[in-house]
């Protein structure tokens, strides 16, 4: 049976990969971006679901990024990740959860990141933001307790994705490196030891988004070769 699922976040990288997933499998794609639907406008984002019926399978995947020092991190840049990793998906998911509530029935996945579990150098908004989204998915999944709707997370390591080459090009500019040297720091960072490609994220959100996976609720599936156990 076709579900609705909306990628928010989804034109490109890893929303774009995960989009593409759950069309093979039949169902119904909605992958808006930034110009579609705004996550961090409270009446946009009530606006686009109101629009687009009653969503089956949700992803919260809108995502930004900034490094810098802490003592150099700008409030703007800090208040502009909250905004879109952590508030994006509480809008997301108030809009989507009394319909699923409704129903009985329903799919809520976060794309978090490992900086959800440690802390990383030159990431304070980053990382607070993904604690942020972490922690989100598990009050609402608490609340869902008992229900045919559920909420979980992945939290992939460094994704070969335009962000990723954002950061590899940060390195290159601070360090003098090579590209593949900037990209073999940013993959030794997990015992993984490559990047992870978008299509190894979708593959897990579909894994949390299908029926069959009914029982597990309120988890984070870390994608980083086994540095976080969890």
């Amino acid at each position: 049976m076709s579900r609705l699922v909306v990628v928010t976040g989804g034109t490109r990288g890893i929303g774009a990969a995960i989009a593409a997933r759950f069309s093979s499998l039949g169902d119904t794609v909605l992958a808006p971006g930034r110009a579609e639907c705004d996550v961090t406008d409270e009446d946009a984002v009530a606006a686009y679901f109101a629009a687009a019926g009653p969503v089956d399978v949700l992803v919260n995947n809108a995502g930004i990024s900034a490094s810098a020092p802490l003592a150099k991190t700008s409030l703007d840049d800090w208040r502009s990740q909250l905004e879109v990793n952590a508030t994006g998906a509480f809008l997301c998911t108030r809009a989507v959860l009394p319909g699923m509530r409704s129903r009985d029935s329903g799919r809520i996945v976060t794309v978090a990141s490992t900086a959800s579990h440690v802390g990383y150098r030159y990431t304070a908004g980053y990382t607070a933001s993904k604690h942020a989204a972490a922690g989100l998915m598990r009050a609402v999944a608490a609340e869902l307790a008992g229900t045919g709707v559920t909420a979980n997370a992945v939290c992939p390591a460094f994704v070969r994705t335009d962000m990723t080459a954002t950061s590899v090009a940060r390195i290159q500019e601070r360090t003098g490196r090579s590209v593949d040297d900037a990209e073999s720091a940013l993959a030794a960072a997990s015992p993984l030891g490559r990047l992870l490609e978008p299509d190894e994220v979708a593959f897990a959100v579909a894994f949390l988004a299908a029926p069959e996976a009914a029982a597990i609720n309120g988890q984070t599936l870390v994608l980083d070769g086994g540095g976080i156990q969890s």
